[in-house]
């Protein structure tokens, strides 16, 4: 049995080990902990750019693939480069005119009539840059990469929109669905080594708008073998399926036996001891709010919202089947859950599972893995969210974003099974839903797929277009560290060509 719990700390405020005992057992102290834990890993608005498309976008579902994949064999194919470019695997047609994909997206090939697909992104970073792909800071380098903490990060997207949410409304953290949440499982905690590696993080808004990760529950059914220089590892891998019984949850909820009367006595217990600190604090002078995180932690387990939106067991299992029996895939389910219960924001991360270099990093085994591993469960896993939404009508008010921190480089390495390194002078995303046009491709390659020969994107444009389809303006400005206001996306500019 796979359980995956992420790495929680424990408070240390003064209390007693006699008191953590008896109150912490249960939620009471576990859930503020483990939502502190995941934390510490780490304007005015005018009518600017405004048009019909501002605002359209109720949700945003960020599915994010660590690693990098393949921009040849993702959406944009090149059948008649040399074969030490175009590889192996073969292109299928797809519904979208012009845009043939890889032969492992059968799923895929058939909705990408709702899908955009631009081919042109690019950027002066080949490294694995989660941060510059999800933030609005300027430049990356190795050292920030594995530093989540660097004072130069900005906030990852989903942070931004929880703040500007409270600050349009304070009560907003209160929600039974937060507003920013991750899957399956608290990003950079399942790999080897203990360097934790940047991007999902609040940066200068602090700590409480870091994201809710989720914890997953469920028995990994197939084993992959994972090469790392020359180490190979075979793990039970749950990106290449899991058990029927899967289901996530917040991390830090309270064992299923535990009663609202036994919850509600620890809350009294620990409300006490709140009162008590506050009563000694103002007898020194001091008046602190409420802990933020205990507050959260109340309001998540008094309502159940958030537990049944993420226990995809409560879904037909025809429409489970359709995401797919891995874990990106009952992934996407929850994330589509989590949006309909309420939730604006939320990211599936398809992240490192053991060994490091691992989730689209294909170094080495690049087709082995390709195969076996990486493109099925992607290929059920985006196509059944988007026939799903499209089904239920929520995809026109739901922005689903595919990104990556860079593509791979057009030529074959000599490795193992093949592989393909970094490569950042040109990769493709893919958009949908929320505002974005369907069936279009923006952007183009020169015919090895490794340089933007027409409409150059930077990766800070795709997160201005987002925000801008969520409704908040590019105006739209934040207090750093400094204490000076910054627009959410410093050079951003939304891509008119890629909205309906």
């Amino acid at each position: 049995m796979l359980r995956v719990l992420g790495h929680p700390k424990r408070l240390c405020n003064g209390i007693t080990r006699r008191d953590l005992l008896t109150a912490g057992s249960a939620l009471g102290l576990t859930l503020p902990a483990f939502l502190r834990a995941g934390a510490g890993r780490t304007g005015p608005e005018t009518a600017q750019g405004r048009d019909k498309h501002f605002g359209r976008a109720k949700a945003c579902i960020l599915l994010y693939l660590y690693g990098s994949p393949s921009q040849i064999e993702l959406a944009d194919q090149k059948p008649n480069a040399p074969v030490e470019v175009r590889g192996e695997l073969k292109s299928i047609k797809s519904t979208l005119p012009g845009c043939d994909v890889c032969e492992l997206l059968p799923h895929t090939s058939r909705v990408m009539h709702n899908v955009t697909v631009v081919r042109s992104v690019t950027h002066p970073y080949p490294i694995h840059g989660v941060a510059y792909a999800t933030t609005s800071v300027p430049e990356i380098d190795v050292a920030m990469e594995l530093a989540p903490h660097d004072a130069r990060h900005w906030p990852f997207i989903g942070s931004a929109v929880a703040h500007l949410e409270h600050r349009k409304n304070p009560a907003s953290a209160r929600k039974p669905v937060p507003d920013n949440i991750a899957l399956p499982f608290p990003f950079s905690s399942q790999r080897t080594g203990e360097v934790q590696r940047a991007g999902p993080y609040p940066a200068f808004l602090g700590n409480q708008f870091s994201p809710h990760f989720t914890r997953f529950h469920g028995a990994a059914t197939a084993k992959i073998a994972k090469t790392l220089a020359d180490r190979t590892v075979e793990f039970d891998e749950p990106y290449a399926g899991v058990s029927p019984d899967s289901y996530f949850a917040l991390g830090g909820e309270p064992a299923a036996d535990i009663t609202l009367d036994r919850l509600n006595t620890r809350k009294s217990l620990l409300g006490q001891m709140e009162d008590a600190r506050r009563g000694r604090d103002a007898a020194y002078g001091s008046r602190g709010p409420r802990d933020p995180f205990r507050e959260l932690a109340y309001s998540l387990v008094g309502s159940n919202v958030a537990r049944n939106a993420l226990d995809v067991r409560r879904e037909p299992a025809k429409t489970r089947a359709s995401y797919g029996h891995m874990l990106f895939g009952q992934s996407c389910l929850a994330a589509r859950r989590l949006v309909e219960a309420g939730s604006r924001f939320v990211t599936v991360f398809w992240d490192e599972f053991g060994l490091a270099g691992s989730g689209w990093d294909t170094h080495w085994e690049h087709y082995p893995r390709m195969r076996n591993e990486l493109m099925p469960g992607l290929d059920r896993g985006f196509s059944g969210l988007i026939a799903d939404l499209d089904q239920r009508g929520m995809l026109d008010e739901t922005l689903v974003l595919v990104l990556s921190e860079h593509g791979r480089t057009p030529k074959l390495n000599s490795a193992k099974g093949a592989g393909r390194d970094h490569w950042s002078q040109a990769y493709s995303v893919l958009l949908a839903g929320g505002g974005i046009a369907r069936g279009k491709t923006v952007g183009k390659t020169d015919s090895i797929g490794g340089t933007v020969v027409d409409r150059p994107v930077s990766p800070k444009d795709v997160l201005a277009t987002a925000y801008h389809l969520l409704g908040y303006d590019l105006e739209t400005t934040l207090t750093d560290k400094t204490s000076r206001p910054v627009p959410i996306v410093p050079g951003g500019q939304v891509l008119r060509d890629v909205l309906a």
